[in-house]
């Protein structure tokens, strides 16, 4: 897939949530790829998709504070991540590698509360 890496080319991608952005990145130089562009099913677009839109759910944006159980959300998050990420693996056909980044944000905002 096209990138911004100097060859311009990558086969090196990662899951990734963000708020905002597409789930699959280059591992490299974090070209942000736009799902409907990608090689795979329909049905995985949409769970990606969903998956996504929900990052970060755990954070309470007004007051900038991990909500009740948050870290618990972050983690099923994260455990839908990487069940996506092999769903991913299947749908590419082992052209590319690719990886899951769990999100850590969660824990970052439980432990800076506790400092």
């Amino acid at each position: 897939m096209k990138c911004f890496c100097e060859q311009q080319e990558t086969y090196q991608l990662k899951v990734e949530g963000d708020i905002g952005a597409d789930p699959i990145w280059c591992d490299h130089c974090g070209c942000n790829f736009d799902l409907e562009d990608l090689p795979i099913s329909k049905e995985i677009k949409r769970e990606l998709s969903e998956w996504a839109s929900k990052y970060g759910e755990w954070i309470d944006w007004d007051s900038d504070q991990l909500i009740e159980n948050g870290v618990g959300l972050e983690e099923e998050h994260n455990r839908q991540g990487a069940d996506l990420t092999e769903q991913v693996k299947l749908q590419f056909s082992g052209k590319y590698k690719i990886k899951f980044s769990p999100s850590s944000m969660g824990r970052s905002y439980a432990i800076n509360k506790h400092t």
